[in-house]
């Protein structure tokens, strides 16, 4: 049965968990560091911050930078419900705002519109590994006095231009994560990066209960959170991380052998990818032409052994959001469109031309019975 998703683990790895069960240290150790400072260095960035998740990542970086009641951040609803709810945590608000029709992440010019003398922050959502128009976002940014925060939590390895997504040339801070389905993995887990001293101290203490740095353990300084990354999941990143390249190309790799075979597949549109990014491929989602019933298509290919989901679902329609905050539907035309067309087919880098082949197949005789 082919997987929708599967981690890439090898020997290194398995060496580097053990290194730290031979150790005493299974937590704020020196694994955690190297794994830090390796991923610092890969995205350009002076300071990166291990957490439990990329949630947890995102809301420290929320925290840190003071955004609370009365704020707005404008963001994405097409994403994870999580990239919105560590705005909801601060009791500050969500100002959800339309994405680009081609590569569905935030579009510059309507968040450019929806600045209000309330607003904090901008939080962009690269989707599914491809980068927002950040250089554009940081131009509204820096002329309004913003913040801009990336959830990258999907894009480890994606680039604009020359620099990678992390590099604080591109945004204020940034969050990658590392649950199993993604470029590397440490199981759960996520990181912060910055180049801002003070916002890297600040997350440092807000990911241990609020701990100062040099103070005492039980000296806190503010209200924290448990959100620290334990030694064996740094490990774990860390082997993941050497090997990044490899994995990116190996995603590459399949990425390119769907794009291939679905070429002359009629009522399904292969995911694109901008000119002057690279695409660091999280999952490969196709979107079906408006007159196809994706969930009987889905029914179908699981009743042939192929799973697939639908992949987002608008966040503003979601029904915590819906009973907050009055969404009926129709607020966000391009987002809701994708929300509805949008099919992850299995990806992951150990798949095959075959099984690739197979995917296809069924997808494409299951279309034609549309």
């Amino acid at each position: 049965m082919i997987a929708l998703a599967r981690p890439d683990i090898t020997e290194l790895e398995i060496e580097l968990v053990n290194r730290v069960l031979r150790s005493d240290s299974l937590s704020m150790g020196q694994m955690t560091r190297d794994f830090e400072a390796a991923l610092a260095s890969y995205v350009g960035a002076p300071h990166a911050v291990a957490v439990s998740s990329g949630t947890a990542g995102l809301h420290c970086l929320v925290r840190a930078l003071g955004i609370g009641a009365g704020d707005e951040v404008i963001t994405a609803s097409f994403s994870f419900v999580a990239s919105s709810n560590v705005i909801l945590y601060e009791g500050a608000c969500p100002v959800f705002v339309d994405v680009e029709p081609r590569y569905l992440c935030l579009d510059p010019d309507l968040v450019e519109a929806a600045v209000t003398p309330r607003t904090r922050a901008i939080l962009a959502v690269d989707a599914f590994g491809h980068p927002c128009r950040l250089d554009r976002l940081g131009e509204i940014a820096a002329r309004r006095g913003l913040h801009l925060i990336d959830d990258a939590c999907e894009a480890l390895g994606a680039a604009l231009g020359d620099l990678r997504l992390g590099n604080p040339r591109l945004a204020t801070g940034a969050v990658f994560a590392f649950y199993p389905n993604k470029q590397i993995t440490t199981g759960e887990g996520g990181m912060i990066v910055t180049g801002d001293d003070d916002l890297a101290r600040l997350c440092r203490s807000l990911r241990n209960q609020g701990r100062g740095e040099g103070e005492a353990w039980l000296c806190h300084e503010r209200l924290g959170y448990n959100y620290r990354l334990d030694e064996l999941s740094a490990a774990v990143g860390l082997g993941q991380l050497r090997r990044i390249e490899e994995l990116l190309a190996k995603r590459d790799r399949v990425a390119s052998l769907y794009h291939a075979r679905l070429a002359a597949v009629r009522g399904v549109t292969p995911p694109p990818v901008a000119p002057g990014v690279r695409m660091s491929w999280f999952v490969y989602v196709v979107r079906l032409d408006p007159a196809v019933d994706r969930d009987a298509v889905m029914a179908r290919l699981a009743e042939r052994g192929i799973p697939s989901r639908p992949y987002f679902q608008p966040i503003h329609l979601q029904p915590f959001y819906r009973e907050r905050f009055g969404f009926r539907g129709g607020e966000l035309p391009v987002t809701e469109a994708a929300g509805r067309s949008g099919l992850a087919l299995p990806f992951h880098g150990r798949m095959t031309a075959g099984d690739v082949d197979l995917v296809v197949s069924a997808l494409e005789e299951e279309l034609g019975r549309c």
